[in-house]
Protein backbone atom coordinates (compact mmCIF):
# COMPACT_ATOMS: atom_id res chain seq x y z
CA UNK A 1 0.00 0.00 0.00
CA UNK A 2 1.91 3.16 -0.71
CA UNK A 3 0.24 5.79 1.66
CA UNK A 4 -1.29 8.94 0.86
CA UNK A 5 -1.48 8.10 -2.83
CA UNK A 6 -4.81 7.87 -4.64
CA UNK A 7 -5.95 6.37 -8.21
CA UNK A 8 -8.51 7.22 -10.38
CA UNK A 9 -8.97 6.11 -13.74
CA UNK A 10 -7.11 7.84 -16.99
CA UNK A 11 -8.48 9.47 -20.00
CA UNK A 12 -11.08 11.87 -20.09
CA UNK A 13 -11.99 13.13 -16.42
CA UNK A 14 -14.93 14.84 -15.09
CA UNK A 15 -15.59 17.16 -12.07
CA UNK A 16 -16.73 14.46 -9.78
CA UNK A 17 -12.85 12.62 -9.70
CA UNK A 18 -11.13 15.68 -9.94
CA UNK A 19 -13.05 17.23 -6.74
CA UNK A 20 -12.45 14.23 -5.38
CA UNK A 21 -8.78 14.54 -5.50
CA UNK A 22 -9.05 17.95 -4.65
CA UNK A 23 -10.49 17.46 -1.37
CA UNK A 24 -8.40 14.73 -0.32
CA UNK A 25 -5.49 17.25 -1.33
CA UNK A 26 -7.19 20.34 0.76
CA UNK A 27 -7.60 18.23 3.70
CA UNK A 28 -4.09 16.86 3.57
CA UNK A 29 -4.81 12.79 2.96
CA UNK A 30 -2.81 12.88 -0.31
CA UNK A 31 0.09 14.30 -2.06
CA UNK A 32 -0.24 15.37 -5.20
CA UNK A 33 2.90 13.76 -6.65
CA UNK A 34 0.79 10.28 -5.67
CA UNK A 35 -1.86 10.90 -7.80
CA UNK A 36 -2.15 7.88 -9.99
CA UNK A 37 -4.41 8.03 -13.10
CA UNK A 38 -4.62 4.26 -14.10
CA UNK A 39 -7.57 1.40 -14.82
CA UNK A 40 -4.66 -1.02 -14.15
CA UNK A 41 -6.47 -3.21 -11.39
CA UNK A 42 -3.18 -4.35 -9.93
CA UNK A 43 -1.56 -0.61 -9.77
CA UNK A 44 -5.19 0.51 -8.01
CA UNK A 45 -4.83 -2.03 -5.27
CA UNK A 46 -1.98 -0.38 -4.39
CA UNK A 47 -3.17 3.26 -3.74
CA UNK A 48 -4.41 3.71 -0.13
CA UNK A 49 -7.44 6.46 -2.02
CA UNK A 50 -9.40 4.70 -5.33
CA UNK A 51 -11.73 7.47 -6.79
CA UNK A 52 -14.69 6.93 -9.29
CA UNK A 53 -12.60 3.62 -11.00
CA UNK A 54 -12.68 -0.20 -9.68
CA UNK A 55 -16.16 -0.74 -9.23
CA UNK A 56 -16.33 -0.65 -5.11
CA UNK A 57 -18.04 1.86 -3.08
CA UNK A 58 -16.91 1.02 0.56
CA UNK A 59 -15.50 3.57 2.62
CA UNK A 60 -13.75 1.70 5.25
CA UNK A 61 -11.36 0.58 2.65
CA UNK A 62 -11.42 4.28 0.78
CA UNK A 63 -12.75 2.96 -2.29
CA UNK A 64 -15.00 5.79 -3.91
CA UNK A 65 -16.98 4.22 -6.95
CA UNK A 66 -20.59 4.97 -7.96
CA UNK A 67 -20.37 3.39 -11.87
CA UNK A 68 -21.01 -0.38 -10.51
CA UNK A 69 -24.67 -1.67 -10.75
CA UNK A 70 -24.45 -2.66 -7.03
CA UNK A 71 -24.55 1.20 -6.24
CA UNK A 72 -28.02 3.15 -6.52
CA UNK A 73 -27.53 5.98 -4.60
CA UNK A 74 -27.61 9.94 -5.52
CA UNK A 75 -23.62 10.69 -4.96
CA UNK A 76 -20.73 10.39 -7.49
CA UNK A 77 -17.16 9.99 -6.23
CA UNK A 78 -17.01 13.85 -5.00
CA UNK A 79 -19.98 13.35 -2.64
CA UNK A 80 -18.87 9.63 -2.00
CA UNK A 81 -15.29 11.44 -1.05
CA UNK A 82 -17.35 14.19 0.57
CA UNK A 83 -19.80 12.01 2.65
CA UNK A 84 -16.42 10.39 4.09
CA UNK A 85 -14.56 13.28 5.22
CA UNK A 86 -17.81 13.51 7.58
CA UNK A 87 -18.10 10.21 8.56
CA UNK A 88 -14.47 10.44 9.32
CA UNK A 89 -14.56 13.62 11.76
CA UNK A 90 -12.41 15.45 9.34
CA UNK A 91 -15.17 18.02 8.67
CA UNK A 92 -18.26 18.83 10.84
CA UNK A 93 -22.02 18.65 10.07
CA UNK A 94 -22.63 22.48 9.47
CA UNK A 95 -18.98 22.19 6.39
CA UNK A 96 -20.62 19.17 5.00
CA UNK A 97 -23.89 20.58 4.49
CA UNK A 98 -22.32 24.22 3.48
CA UNK A 99 -20.09 22.75 0.69
CA UNK A 100 -23.43 20.37 -0.36
CA UNK A 101 -25.34 23.46 -0.88
CA UNK A 102 -22.37 25.66 -2.34
CA UNK A 103 -20.65 22.62 -4.96
CA UNK A 104 -21.17 18.97 -4.13
CA UNK A 105 -24.76 18.23 -4.81
CA UNK A 106 -24.45 20.07 -8.60
CA UNK A 107 -21.28 17.94 -8.96
CA UNK A 108 -23.35 14.72 -7.89
CA UNK A 109 -26.54 15.45 -9.75
CA UNK A 110 -25.01 16.65 -13.39
CA UNK A 111 -22.28 13.43 -12.93
CA UNK A 112 -25.41 10.79 -13.10
CA UNK A 113 -27.24 12.59 -15.61
CA UNK A 114 -29.85 13.78 -12.90
CA UNK A 115 -29.39 17.74 -14.12
CA UNK A 116 -29.03 19.14 -17.43
CA UNK A 117 -28.20 22.88 -17.70
CA UNK A 118 -30.62 25.15 -19.95
CA UNK A 119 -28.77 26.74 -22.62
CA UNK A 120 -26.52 29.63 -22.00
CA UNK A 121 -26.04 28.11 -18.43
CA UNK A 122 -22.64 26.89 -17.25
CA UNK A 123 -22.15 24.98 -14.48
CA UNK A 124 -18.92 24.00 -12.44
CA UNK A 125 -18.92 21.03 -13.72
CA UNK A 126 -18.95 21.70 -17.43
CA UNK A 127 -16.11 24.30 -16.45
CA UNK A 128 -14.02 21.71 -15.00
CA UNK A 129 -15.40 19.50 -18.44
CA UNK A 130 -13.18 21.97 -20.58
CA UNK A 131 -10.15 21.36 -19.08
CA UNK A 132 -10.47 18.02 -21.14
CA UNK A 133 -8.17 18.26 -24.73
CA UNK A 134 -10.38 19.16 -27.38
CA UNK A 135 -8.69 16.42 -29.31
CA UNK A 136 -10.31 12.63 -29.07
CA UNK A 137 -7.59 10.85 -29.55
CA UNK A 138 -5.25 13.25 -27.38
CA UNK A 139 -1.97 11.46 -26.02
CA UNK A 140 -1.67 10.11 -22.94
CA UNK A 141 0.76 12.96 -21.80
CA UNK A 142 -1.94 15.53 -22.93
CA UNK A 143 -5.02 14.23 -20.78
CA UNK A 144 -2.42 14.10 -17.73
CA UNK A 145 -1.03 17.52 -18.09
CA UNK A 146 -5.02 18.99 -18.12
CA UNK A 147 -6.10 16.85 -15.47
CA UNK A 148 -3.26 18.32 -13.33
CA UNK A 149 -4.42 21.89 -14.66
CA UNK A 150 -7.92 21.17 -13.58
CA UNK A 151 -6.82 19.84 -10.30
CA UNK A 152 -5.33 23.13 -9.30
CA UNK A 153 -8.13 25.05 -10.40
CA UNK A 154 -10.69 22.71 -8.58
CA UNK A 155 -8.33 23.07 -5.91
CA UNK A 156 -8.36 26.78 -5.48
CA UNK A 157 -11.78 26.97 -5.43
CA UNK A 158 -12.49 24.77 -2.81
CA UNK A 159 -9.54 26.55 -1.14
CA UNK A 160 -11.48 29.84 -1.29
CA UNK A 161 -14.94 28.71 -0.07
CA UNK A 162 -13.94 26.76 2.59
CA UNK A 163 -11.83 30.14 3.19
CA UNK A 164 -15.59 31.58 2.53
CA UNK A 165 -17.44 29.60 4.88
CA UNK A 166 -14.75 29.97 7.69
CA UNK A 167 -15.43 33.76 7.82
CA UNK A 168 -19.39 33.31 7.41
CA UNK A 169 -19.07 31.18 10.80
CA UNK A 170 -17.11 34.12 12.22
CA UNK A 171 -19.91 36.42 12.21
CA UNK A 172 -22.48 33.95 12.95
CA UNK A 173 -22.60 35.58 16.77
CA UNK A 174 -22.91 39.47 15.42
CA UNK A 175 -26.23 37.85 13.06
CA UNK A 176 -27.25 36.81 16.17
CA UNK A 177 -26.95 39.42 18.52
CA UNK A 178 -28.73 41.79 15.44
CA UNK A 179 -31.22 39.08 15.39
CA UNK A 180 -32.08 39.24 19.60
CA UNK A 181 -33.14 42.92 19.10
CA UNK A 182 -36.42 41.96 17.15
CA UNK A 183 -36.35 44.60 14.69
CA UNK A 184 -38.24 45.12 11.44
CA UNK A 185 -34.83 45.34 10.49
CA UNK A 186 -30.55 43.86 11.17
CA UNK A 187 -28.32 46.74 11.56
CA UNK A 188 -24.57 46.26 11.34
CA UNK A 189 -21.86 48.86 12.15
CA UNK A 190 -19.25 46.75 9.72
CA UNK A 191 -19.48 44.72 6.25
CA UNK A 192 -20.19 41.10 6.84
CA UNK A 193 -21.92 37.65 5.30
CA UNK A 194 -25.35 37.96 7.38
CA UNK A 195 -27.72 35.98 4.84
CA UNK A 196 -26.32 32.73 5.82
CA UNK A 197 -26.31 32.39 9.24
CA UNK A 198 -29.31 34.37 9.64
CA UNK A 199 -31.89 31.39 8.28
CA UNK A 200 -29.52 29.07 10.08
CA UNK A 201 -30.51 30.96 13.34
CA UNK A 202 -34.48 31.03 12.43
CA UNK A 203 -34.89 33.81 9.86
CA UNK A 204 -37.69 32.27 8.41
CA UNK A 205 -39.57 33.29 11.41
CA UNK A 206 -37.50 36.36 12.20
CA UNK A 207 -39.62 39.64 11.59
CA UNK A 208 -36.79 41.74 10.02
CA UNK A 209 -37.42 43.06 6.96
CA UNK A 210 -34.31 44.71 5.62
CA UNK A 211 -30.49 44.82 6.62
CA UNK A 212 -28.90 48.32 7.16
CA UNK A 213 -25.42 47.73 6.40
CA UNK A 214 -22.04 49.75 5.32
CA UNK A 215 -20.91 48.84 1.69
CA UNK A 216 -18.14 50.27 0.22
CA UNK A 217 -17.85 53.40 1.62
CA UNK A 218 -21.45 54.24 1.65
CA UNK A 219 -24.68 52.46 3.51
CA UNK A 220 -26.93 50.00 1.64
CA UNK A 221 -30.68 49.06 2.56
CA UNK A 222 -31.06 45.60 1.44
CA UNK A 223 -34.59 43.78 1.34
CA UNK A 224 -34.84 40.42 3.32
CA UNK A 225 -36.10 37.34 1.01
CA UNK A 226 -38.21 35.26 2.65
CA UNK A 227 -35.96 31.76 2.52
CA UNK A 228 -32.48 31.16 2.23
CA UNK A 229 -33.88 28.78 -1.05
CA UNK A 230 -35.77 32.28 -2.77
CA UNK A 231 -33.39 34.16 -1.83
CA UNK A 232 -34.24 36.51 -5.38
CA UNK A 233 -37.65 37.07 -3.61
CA UNK A 234 -38.02 39.81 -1.20
CA UNK A 235 -40.36 40.19 1.98
CA UNK A 236 -41.14 43.66 1.61
CA UNK A 237 -39.67 45.79 -1.76
CA UNK A 238 -38.16 49.04 -1.40
CA UNK A 239 -41.18 51.80 -2.63
CA UNK A 240 -42.20 51.57 -6.83
CA UNK A 241 -41.21 54.90 -7.02
CA UNK A 242 -37.68 54.63 -6.56
CA UNK A 243 -36.97 51.73 -8.61
CA UNK A 244 -34.04 52.45 -11.09
CA UNK A 245 -33.78 56.14 -9.77
CA UNK A 246 -30.30 57.79 -9.40
CA UNK A 247 -28.53 60.35 -7.89
CA UNK A 248 -30.63 63.39 -8.17
CA UNK A 249 -33.73 61.93 -9.27
CA UNK A 250 -33.58 59.81 -6.28
CA UNK A 251 -33.34 62.77 -3.53
CA UNK A 252 -36.04 64.34 -5.12
CA UNK A 253 -38.06 61.42 -5.09
CA UNK A 254 -37.36 60.04 -1.65
CA UNK A 255 -36.65 63.56 -0.07
CA UNK A 256 -33.22 62.18 1.24
CA UNK A 257 -30.25 63.98 0.27
CA UNK A 258 -27.93 61.23 0.42
CA UNK A 259 -29.37 59.24 -2.13
CA UNK A 260 -27.57 57.20 -4.35
CA UNK A 261 -28.99 54.28 -6.00
CA UNK A 262 -32.18 52.27 -6.08
CA UNK A 263 -31.99 48.77 -8.02
CA UNK A 264 -35.24 48.24 -10.37
CA UNK A 265 -35.60 44.95 -8.64
CA UNK A 266 -36.31 46.83 -5.80
CA UNK A 267 -34.54 44.60 -3.40
CA UNK A 268 -31.64 47.28 -2.61
CA UNK A 269 -30.25 50.87 -2.53
CA UNK A 270 -27.45 52.79 -1.54
CA UNK A 271 -26.82 55.82 0.52
CA UNK A 272 -24.32 58.45 1.76
CA UNK A 273 -25.00 58.05 5.55
CA UNK A 274 -25.67 55.39 7.75
CA UNK A 275 -28.28 58.54 8.57
CA UNK A 276 -29.61 58.57 5.10
CA UNK A 277 -30.03 54.76 5.00
CA UNK A 278 -31.86 54.51 7.86
CA UNK A 279 -33.86 57.52 6.91
CA UNK A 280 -34.76 55.54 3.63
CA UNK A 281 -35.73 52.62 5.69
CA UNK A 282 -38.12 54.32 7.91
CA UNK A 283 -39.81 55.82 4.51
CA UNK A 284 -40.08 52.40 3.05
CA UNK A 285 -41.46 51.11 6.61
CA UNK A 286 -43.91 54.29 6.64
CA UNK A 287 -44.97 53.21 3.62
CA UNK A 288 -46.47 50.25 3.76
CA UNK A 289 -47.21 50.52 7.44
CA UNK A 290 -45.26 47.69 8.76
Amino acid sequence: MMKRSVGTHDGTFHADEVTACAMLLVFGLIDRDKIIRTRDLNVLADCEYVCDVGGIYDPAHKRFDHHQSEYAGELSSAGMVWLYLKDQGIVDERTYDFFNSSLILGIDAHDNGRFTPAPGTCTFSLVVSNFVPAMYDAPKELQNKAFFEALSFVEGHLRRLLERYHYIQSCREKVRAAMKKNEKYLLFDEPMPWIESFFELGGETHPALFVVMPSGGHWKLRAIPPSLEERMKVRLPLPQEWAGLLDEDLKRVSGIDGAIFCHKGRFISVWETKEDAMSALEYTLNKVKV
